[in-house]
């Protein structure tokens, strides 16, 4: 086995095997999307990721029959309410390029469910998830009979993402919780480090109607990783968390003291020294938990990135026991970012007009996703449109990009929790003034109508000078990009 040094001596183990034979995405045959779509019918007809049961119960006794398949890797897990899936695909890329196997879980999905289950960075093959679900048919069904209450589908595919690591196998699996912490079916591991993004208001029904509530669940995948048979070994487990509401801050701060997890944080332990606009995304330099990491690019816009970049280099550092001087190598840091992918986060899709697609879905996000556009891009007008979902705080959507957006088009996407689009125009319009709201019908109608309005040139603009944004919701990004012909990430 290989090693690799850097200038402070850190040695870190490089795996030689490649990855195993795997159907490649371009394989997919419409026989594995009948296939899928099948499994995909099967599984929506147990409850949905909105409906929840607050127990480990099911889950765990899943794990038990299939052997314990999430006990097979170590892992990074990460929690927050925004910045969850840049941070994990960041954390995913470092890790590649640190030759590592990954195995990666997100959620929700922009397109495709086998986006949500990843091996060294590409969603598994149809052919490997309709496999997968055969697999472990039988065992669900046994969680079934003996459950008070049958399998949710996300507890299902957290169930099929880990046998798939551990099928892999993977070197590490970096796995975003889908809702909570607490109770969420992620949850099932005990990770190496535990990483908790910035907390805002959002499924207060669920989650709770504070900050410090909210805080509380997430901070539930801070667990102590003690060997109860050598009760003099030092904790092993890290806390990187994220800069926070001072509610939030003592809640984590306080989880984490009664498991004895070291913690780091971003603003004291680490965070971004420099961040200033590139061509195609930003150039970063960042103080890491074993010193500073400069001239970074990185592919992707909006000082809340540069953000999210400094906590996966923390929990990445973590992982591998960076710190008090011992840095990892410069060069592969600068690669891992530099390859980094997140679609549908400020995501462009267009040129002429320029159209962005983002998947902010709540006011945290939405307010990042202005000042993205305000801060790397300088367009004379920008068109919104949007489609929210009616369980979320959709007037704080509007609120949070009003100041940003010229005129808005608000429409309403395929889901059937997808808020009226003259509901939502009547909320616009309250925010926005009746002159700067627009309404179609459908994501389609409601792209063309934004586009034409982008290419107005009668009060003297240029096109070029004009720009569109789509978001308010994951299921609207996956929507455009799907219109915009992007694969499935």
């Amino acid at each position: 086995m290989e090693v690799e040094l850097n200038d402070s001596g850190l040695t870190l183990p490089i795996d030689q095997a490649g990855p195993a034979n795997e159907p490649e995405a371009t394989d997919i045959t419409q026989q594995d999307l009948a296939a899928l779509a099948m499994v995909e019918d099967e599984l929506n007809q147990r409850w949905s990721e909105t409906t929840i049961d607050p127990s480990l119960e099911r889950i765990e006794m899943l794990m038990d029959l299939l052997g314990n398949p999430e006990r097979s890797f170590p892992a990074i897990h990460v929690a927050g309410t925004n910045g969850k899936t840049s941070t994990v695909r960041m954390i995913e890329s470092l890790m590649r390029a640190f030759h590592r196997r990954t195995g990666r879980t997100t959620s929700p999905h922009l397109q495709l469910v086998t986006e949500r289950i990843a091996i060294d960075g590409r969603p598994i093959h149809p052919r490997d998830y309709v496999r997968i679900w055969s697999e472990i048919k039988p065992y669900v069904e046994m969680v079934d009979q003996r459950a008070s209450v049958p399998m949710s589908k996300f507890e299902v595919l957290i169930g099929m993402a880990y046998a798939a690591f551990a099928d892999a196998p993977v070197d590490v699996a970096v796995v975003e919780v889908g809702l909570g912490g607490r109770w969420d079916a992620t949850n099932v591991i005990n990770a190496d480090v535990s990483v908790i993004t910035p907390i805002g208001l959002d499924h207060t029904g669920i989650l709770g109607d504070t900050i410090a509530d909210i805080a509380a669940e997430k901070a539930g995948i801070i667990k102590s990783r003690w060997d109860a048979d050598d009760l003099l070994a030092p904790p092993d487990n890290v806390v990187v968390v994220a800069e926070q509401e001072p509610e939030a801050m003592q809640v984590i701060l306080e989880k984490a003291v009664s498991v004895d997890a070291a913690v780091a944080r971003a603003g004291a332990e680490f965070g971004v020294i420099s961040s200033s606009i590139a061509v195609g995304g930003q150039q970063i330099s960042l103080r890491g938990l074993g010193g500073e990491y400069e001239d970074i690019f990185l592919p992707m816009s909006g000082a809340h990135q540069a953000c999210n970049a400094a906590v996966a280099l923390a929990a990445v550092e973590a992982f591998f026991g960076a710190g008090a001087g011992r840095q990892l190598d410069l060069d592969t840091v600068r690669e891992g970012f530099a390859t980094v992918e997140s679609p549908g986060r400020l995501e462009r899709v267009r040129a002429t007009p320029t159209v962005f697609v983002d998947a902010a879905h709540n006011p945290h996000g939405a307010k990042a996703l202005g000042a993205a556009l305000d801060r790397d891009f300088s367009f004379s007008r920008i068109i919104g449109v949007v489609s929210v979902l009616a369980d979320k705080d959709v007037r704080g959507v509007l609120l949070a990009l009003e100041p940003y957006l010229n005129e808005v088009v608000v429409t309403q996407n395929a889901s059937p929790r997808a808020l009226d689009a003259y509901e939502l125009a009547e909320l616009a319009r309250e925010v926005f003034g009746e002159e700067r709201v627009h309404v179609a019908d459908s994501l389609v109608d409601a792209v063309e109508v934004a586009v034409e309005l982008a290419e107005d040139t009668s009060e003297g603009g240029s096109v070029s000078g004009a720009g569109v944004i789509i978001t308010g919701s994951v299921v609207t990004a996956g929507e455009a990009r799907a219109l915009f012909g992007k694969e499935p990430a």
